[in-house]
Formats: C-alpha cells, structure tokens, sequence
C-alpha cells in the first residue's frame, strides 16, 4: 500500500504578497516564480538602477546647489521678467522621482533577497521613462555639471549590497556565475578602500596651517533679514559684523549713483502702482526723484525670497515694508561711519542717456564727496583705469575676470573678485588678494577658509557668523584614522555576512527541506484538468518544499527593506561629507553662466 504525504498546510505571507504586488501586480500566490529572471526584465532591472543612480546625483547636486538658490531665481527673473521661485518645482519633482525610484529600487533588492523573479510592472516601466526624459530635459535646459560621488555614502551602500550577493552566491548552482558576480562585486569593493588614496581635500590639513578667518562682505547688505541693496540691509550687515559692504549701482536720468541690481523696476519696487506706464522702462530713466518715491520693502514681505518674513516681529515687518531705493552717497557715508570696505558693480546706463559718456567721472564725483577713504573703496569697472588711478590713486583696483599676473601687475590691479567656482589653488596662493562670492553655506566657507582664501562675499552673513571654525577639518593621521576604521568595520561586516549565508543555505540543504516533491509529479499529469485546479496545484507546489526558508527570507527581506529605508531617509548625516572629498574648484560648478 502506497502512502501518499498530505499537502503541506502553509499560513498567509503577507510580505512576500506586498513584494510582488507593489512591484508587478502579481498578488496570487500561483503567479509568483522562483525561476530565473528573463533577459528582458533584467535588462528592465538595470534601467531601474541607472535611473536611481541618475536621480540619486540629480538629487544630490540640487541639494548641495542651496547655495545659488537665489542667484539661480534672479537668472530666471531676468529671461521671464517674473519674480519666482524657480527650485521649489525641481526640488518638488525631484524629492518625487527619487522616493518613487527609490522605493522600486528597494522592492527589487527585496526580490533578489527571497529569490523571486523580477517582473516590473508596465506601469513601472511607463514612469521609468518619464523620469529619465525629465533628468535629461532638465540637464538640457540647465546645462548643469554633477559634483563628485560620496566616498563613505558608497561604501556604506555597496557593504549592505553584500547580504544579496552572498545569498545570490550560496543559492547558485552555478561556478561562472557565482565566480562572476564574486569578482565584479569584489573589485567594485577593492575599488572603495583604494579610493580614499587619491582623495584630497583643503580641510585635511594641520590645525597649525590654517590660515586667518576669511572676512565677510555683505553683498547687497543682508538680503536675507532686509529688502536688497536697502540702507536697512546694509545696516543688518553690520550688526553681523562683515567687514565691508557690496552693492549693485546704476546711474539716474540725472547723473545720481542708484543701488540696484535689475535692469528694471518691477521685482524690488512698488512702480507698477506708482509708475504703471513705465514699469519695464530701464532703472536709468528714472531721474533720482521718482526713484526715492517709490518703496523698496513691500515686494520682501510679499515675495518672501529667504522664507525669513514669518520669523520677523512685527516692528521689523513695519520697518522692512518703509524702506526706498537708497543712493550710493548714503551707502558710502554709512561705510565711512564704521570704517569698512566698499566694492560695487558698476552698470553703465543704455544709449541715449545723458550719463553715458560720463558715468565713470559722476561715480568718481560722489566717492570724493562722501568723504571715505579712497582704500576702503574696491573698484570694479575696466574702463578707464587709467584715467581712474589718475582722478583718484588711492583705491583699490580690483578685477572681476582672471587675468594672467603680468597684466594684473601692469594695469595696476591689486585684487580679483571672483566667483567660488572659478578660482584655482594658483589664484588663492598669488600675490594679488583674491575675494570670492557668492559664499552662503557653511561648508562652502569651511573649505574657502582652509583653502587660504582672505575674504568671501556673502547674502549670508547672519549664517556664516555661526561659523567660528570650519567644518570637519582634521589632520592627516585623523583623516587616514577615520577612513581605516570605516574600510575595516566594512570588511569585517562582509566576510561576516557571506560566511552567515553560505552557513544558512548549506544547513537547509542538509536538513532534507531541498527534497525531491511529488506535486511535481501531479502537476505534470494534471494538463488536462480544468485552469483553476492547475493554478491550485502551481500554487502548493511552489510553496509546499520552499515554506521553511522563504517565511525566514521574507522576514529577511523585511529587515532589509528596513535597513535600506532607514539609509535613505536619513541622508542629512552625509550632508558635510563632500568636505572631506572635494576641493573647493571642483566641488560645485556653476548653475549656469551667470552675469553678475
């Protein structure tokens, strides 16, 4: 007599049917598959991971980016003529796209991790495209350049990788295969401890070498506590204790030096009610009377460019909202009062406007009037130097473009402003002072200030203040310490880890669950039974011989899912790491060519 073994009684596996389903609508357990994944899904698995390494960098440049958030919003205002916040959209889409691929990414390591085919679902598949051709347009558009990788945020990545590789390992039958996948992810490995080698970084330094604090310029005040290029903003500027102030001028319809940074009117005044026929006239047609009427402080407190409005009390609201377009005498007497610095850009008026042959002698005219010290005063215009050094010898010629030394020496030029991301090692170690703008975040200063540099230019001067020292900077014994520790914490975890599943996945072997089965013998008998009966029987059969180790890898799968989960969500610990990895000129390129 033949006895027969019963069907094995299995219970519910809820994750392993939210596995499936999220990432290809396969809830029934008779749909799920525990043969290989086809060609064509893997090849969908390697656009999924280009498309999260794409959206992990667009990502990661958008963030670090914070520091031109405002230059990038005036670049668009000038080509729109519409005051918006332009980073709000990218962030928006961005912060989507890489939660809703990162989430896939993580449902697939999950597959790989309880041995379940990948078969992406085609709506996935339709988002996947939409998400690279937005990374691309975006790329087309702006023309931006990535930053460099996080050394330790791989590191930490490719040392989690190795539970699935050690599980894809042990499970296979295979010798190429495993040999394969051990030596491609062994090398990408290898590749992770050498790195560190040829990393260099100014903030990995002797805390003997660093230089002086670099001084702060205020550039247009304080924009983020006060309306822009305001008496009010440069006077917050001085309460955050900078060392000079930085303004935008132009010249009225009769000859008055302005401060102003837009061509026209309508983002920092009120001219469209006081002046609604001529607000996208030029700034310089305006005469020094209507510009002094017209109020320079309400668009702060609409607009909210800093999102600093809401922290004001109600006394600095009233005063913000009072101010007017303030003239470059009443900036240069209030630099006088405190005995600080002064540098301009100044804006020749359009054709046709009686300063135009004349505005460098009518700015010459009011510097002399003021009464400051010609030193305190950085000079910024090319044109006429000559006749400059001349009129007025005592100020400090400064250039806004790199120029070879000799004709810096030549032209008498004692000082470079430029923007961060365009000065060189040669540039800061040069005789000429160099001053570098626009510097808004902490880490920024933290490597300028270990790179020498004697001054930046900053609309965050009430955050750089915070800074008494920079960020992370470590000697050299320090720097190779940490990175040790880390590259062998990550080894030790490895060889940890595939030593635990070569051990888990030749004890199930040897305890008999890898047995032969007879449903397979009735599932091949049974072709001529009805569908519902054979999706029955594919059903016992695929949970019947594998139900032990599989509730042990979805609980598996789960703490993984976790683990990743908690690394992605958690990035602000790896915000100040791009100190340790990158100089300061090839950390952050530009947005895109700015005019100043």
């Amino acid at each position: 007599m033949v006895k027969h073994q019963p069907l094995q009684v299995y219970e519910r596996q809820l994750c392993l049917s939210c596995l499936t389903g999220i990432y290809g609508c396969r809830w029934k357990r008779y749909q799920r598959s525990h043969d290989d994944t086809t060609k064509w899904e893997f090849l969908w698995s390697l656009i999924l991971f280009f498309t999260f390494s794409l959206l992990l960098v667009w990502f990661y440049f958008w963030w670090e980016a914070h520091n031109d958030y405002n230059e990038f919003n005036w670049f668009l205002y000038n080509r729109s003529g519409e005051w918006i916040d332009g980073t709000v959209p990218i962030l928006a889409t961005t912060a989507a796209g890489f939660t809703y691929i990162a989430f896939l990414m993580i449902l697939a390591l999950c597959h790989i991790a309880v041995g379940q085919q990948l078969n992406l679902h085609w709506l996935h598949k339709v988002m996947l495209k939409c998400a690279i051709c937005g990374v691309f347009v975006y790329v087309q558009c702006l023309g931006e350049a990535t930053g460099p990788f996080l050394h330790l945020g791989a590191l930490v990545a490719v040392t989690a990788l190795a539970w699935l590789v050690a599980g894809q390992v042990a499970r296979s039958e295979k010798t190429m295969f495993q040999v394969v996948v051990l030596l491609l992810y062994l090398s990408v490995l290898l590749g992770l401890y050498m790195a560190p080698l040829s990393i260099t970084s100014p903030c990995i330094m002797d805390h003997a070498n660093l230089t002086p604090r670099p001084d702060v310029i205020g550039h247009q005040g304080a924009p983020m506590l006060a309306p822009e290029n305001t008496i009010l903003s440069f006077q917050r500027a001085l309460q955050m204790n900078v060392s000079g102030l930085e303004a935008d001028v132009a010249i009225s319809l009769d000859g008055v030096p302005f401060l102003m940074r837009d061509r026209t009117l309508r983002r920092t005044t009120d001219v469209e009610k006081v002046f609604p026929a001529r607000q996208l006239d030029d700034a310089s047609s305006f005469n020094w009377t209507d510009l002094h009427s017209l109020n320079a402080g309400q668009w702060f407190l609409k607009e909210d460019p800093f999102w600093t409005v809401q922290s004001m009390a109600q006394r600095e609201v009233m005063l913000v909202g009072n101010q007017s377009v303030c003239s470059l005498e009443q900036l240069l007497r209030l630099a006088t009062l405190h005995n600080h610095t002064v540098v301009f850009d100044l804006r020749r008026p359009p054709h046709g406007h009686p300063c135009y042959h004349s505005w460098i002698n009518d700015t010459l005219g009011v510097i002399l009037l003021s009464g400051i010290p010609q030193h305190l005063v950085m000079w910024t215009p090319d044109w006429d130097r000559g006749q400059v050094r001349q009129v007025v010898p005592g100020l400090q010629q400064t250039s806004v473009e790199k120029l070879p030394p000799q004709v810096l020496h030549q032209q008498g030029i004692s000082r470079l402003l430029l923007r961060y991301s365009q000065a060189s090692p040669d540039d800061i170690r040069s005789n000429v002072s160099v001053t570098l703008y626009t510097v808004n975040e902490p880490w920024l200063f933290s490597v300028l200030w270990c790179s020498g540099v004697s001054s930046v230019s900053s609309e965050a001067p009430n955050i750089l203040r915070k800074v008494p020292y920079p960020i992370w900077l470590m000697s050299p014994d320090e720097y190779c310490l940490i990175w040790v520790a880390a590259e062998l914490i990550s080894f030790t975890v490895v060889i940890g880890i595939f030593v635990f599943q070569n051990y888990h996945i030749i004890r199930w072997r040897l305890s008999g669950m890898h047995s032969y089965n007879p449903e397979q013998i009735m599932l091949s008998a049974a072709v001529r039974r009805s569908s519902r009966d054979l999706n029955i029987m594919k059903e016992k059969l695929i949970f019947s011989g594998k139900e032990g180790p599989h509730r042990e890898e979805s609980c598996t799968a789960c703490v993984y899912c976790i683990v990743c989960l908690f690394l992605w969500l958690c990035p602000s610990t790896l915000k100040w790491l791009p100190l340790l990895f990158s100089s300061p000129y090839l950390f952050t390129t530009d947005l895109m060519t700015l005019d100043r």
